[in-house]
């Protein structure tokens, strides 16, 4: 493969990856926690844009439970973004040789 070819399949994936990227940050994802009960909103961009919590979870005597579902609920949120952010990348690098182990 000469240099030339390697540098526009480079180029291409450039732009690939600039598109997947505009895409992912106007993508939303939701996570939940309590079988549902919490959920969590965020942005490609992992900014939290809602939470809804169950009426039936607010008891100021469980205040730290609560709030250890909204971080459960937001973080099963963040892994969805990363899942589909890996395999966005994957998808738009196939074909292209890379090193072994290389990374975006």
């Amino acid at each position: 493969m000469d240099i030339k070819s390697l540098m526009k399949q480079a180029q291409e994936v450039q732009k690939k990856m600039q598109k997947i990227q505009d895409e992912l940050a106007n993508n939303t994802y939701e996570g939940a926690a309590a079988g549902g009960f919490v959920k969590v909103i965020i942005t490609g961009a992992g900014i939290a844009k809602k939470i809804t919590i169950d009426s039936s979870l607010i008891d100021k005597n469980e205040k730290e439970v609560l709030e250890d579902l909204v971080v459960a609920a937001f973080n099963d949120a963040k892994n969805k973004m990363e899942v589909e952010s890996s395999n966005s990348i994957k998808a738009a690098t196939s074909g292209l040789p890379l090193p072994a182990g290389f990374k975006f």
